[in-house]
């Protein structure tokens, strides 16, 4: 089956999520288990009350069977997401996040939301920083520029998110450049 054409230029969202499962996070396990080797690492052993650094993909399934808390990493707190969407509001730079912050947040709070102290509010905290990142990637993409773009500090998703209308609008560019035979014209 074909992709639509509006597809072919993105990642699926659950794809990145998958991604970025790959990260490592803090775990207190509530059960012992041995040294364990996967095609991406070996990870353990668990030895309760111990922290111990896992992939998210671990940490979810050990927290699904109720065999682990996930200890929420040092940017998933209030105080921090207030702090950064103060700056995303107050000044016109992107600030600085870890890449893959958003699908990093969702899947652990989807999962793990016990773990967190007051995760309704960080949810509502993540949702208005990203209302606030997209006005400015939305406002930088209507001053694209063919010779240059520079946006430091945008996730991964955004990027994803992106990446179609800069696409398009970078072919107009192109267009735009290139006089009737095809030829580049000199600026």
């Amino acid at each position: 089956m074909a992709l639509p054409q509006s597809l072919m230029v993105s990642v699926m969202p659950s794809e990145l999520e998958l991604i970025a499962c790959e990260q490592l996070v803090e775990i207190i396990p509530l059960v012992a288990m041995e040294k364990t080797a996967f095609i991406s690492g070996a990870y353990g052993p668990l030895r309760p009350p111990a922290r111990c650094k896992v992939p998210i993909w671990i940490a979810t399934n050990l927290k699904l069977k109720k065999k682990c808390h996930i200890v929420p990493p040092s940017w998933l707190n209030i105080e921090y997401l207030q702090d950064r969407l103060s700056r995303e509001t107050t000044y016109p730079e992107f600030s600085a996040m870890p890449f893959r912050f958003a699908e990093i947040a969702k899947v652990l709070l989807d999962v793990a939301s016990d773990d967190f102290q007051n995760a309704d509010k960080i949810r509502s905290l993540l949702k208005d920083i990203r209302e606030a990142r997209q006005a400015k990637s939305r406002e930088g993409l209507t001053k694209l520029d063919h010779s240059e773009l520079s946006l430091p500090n945008l996730s991964s998703m955004e990027i994803n998110e992106i990446r179609p209308h800069f696409v398009k609008g970078m072919e107009s560019l192109v267009k735009l450049v290139k006089d009737p035979e095809g030829r580049h014209m000199e600026s």
